[in-house]
């Protein structure tokens, strides 16, 4: 059953983030309130956040630029052309979508929204418990008792930072797999961090005219160095370069 449902939210997970990105927008009660935290509640959930969030990004960062695993289906299915074990995929076996749990938990902190974390979350995880059980499943029928003794070896979920440095240090960051995997992801992020700082905290910018020009301003960046990004991609200037 919980195969038959990682299959079908596989299909759809690309799209997965940005519809969750909306729910953070959702009306919702706080999770820090001023009658608890005071007139400067509005810090504890933008540190908290803010850490949580960043977190989740610089885990995906290390896994990508140091071991990409190529395991993005074919025809909307689960595939992957081999199993990798290297780089932090040798402390925890979906290090990708830990880095993911943490970016969205850290921003639904960050927007101090408890239906977010409360509800949103807990659905969120069963759907990539689902994900994960299908792949898994995938992955078994091909490679067997290779993959079984991986299992054995490394955690699911957990990450085992044992020896962690050492992999880090053993093995080359590759920037530029990271910028070209990655800059999609990296925009909807950053987008939902400013949009987030600048719309739910009134108390930073109280100016609202300030604060759209900001985010108009923060659009157009991040826009420029995705399209300059999107066109070394296509055009092949930084392709040659992944490994």
């Amino acid at each position: 059953m919980m195969i038959a449902i990682g299959n079908f939210f596989f299909k759809y997970r690309n799209n997965l983030f940005i519809f969750l990105y909306l729910l953070l927008f959702v009306p919702s009660p706080r999770i820090f309130a001023p009658e608890k935290f005071g007139d400067k509640y509005f810090l504890y959930p933008i540190i908290l956040g803010l850490i949580v969030t960043f977190a989740g990004e610089i885990i995906r960062g290390i896994t990508i630029g140091l071991a990409y695993i190529i395991r993005g289906g074919r025809d909307k299915k689960v595939y992957a052309e081999k199993l990798v074990t290297e780089g932090i995929f040798n402390h925890c076996r979906n290090p990708l979508y830990v880095g993911n749990i943490l970016m969205l938990l850290g921003v639904g902190i960050l927007s101090n929204s408890l239906f977010y974390v409360a509800i949103v979350m807990p659905v969120f995880l069963f759907i990539y418990q689902a994900i994960v059980l299908a792949e898994e499943n995938f992955l078994r029928n091909k490679f067997g008792p290779q993959f079984d003794i991986y299992c054995k070896r490394v955690n699911r979920w957990l990450i085992n930072f044992k020896g962690i440095f050492s992999t880090i240090n053993e093995m080359n960051f590759n920037y530029r797999r990271w910028i070209l995997k990655e800059y999609n992801t990296l925009l909807v992020w950053l987008l939902g961090i400013t949009a987030i700082l600048l719309f739910k905290y009134p108390e930073l910018t109280p100016d609202s005219d300030a604060r759209l020009s900001i985010f108009v301003g923060i659009v157009i960046l991040l826009g420029t160095l995705y399209a300059y990004v999107r066109y070394l991609k296509k055009s092949g200037k930084m392709q040659d370069s992944i490994s």
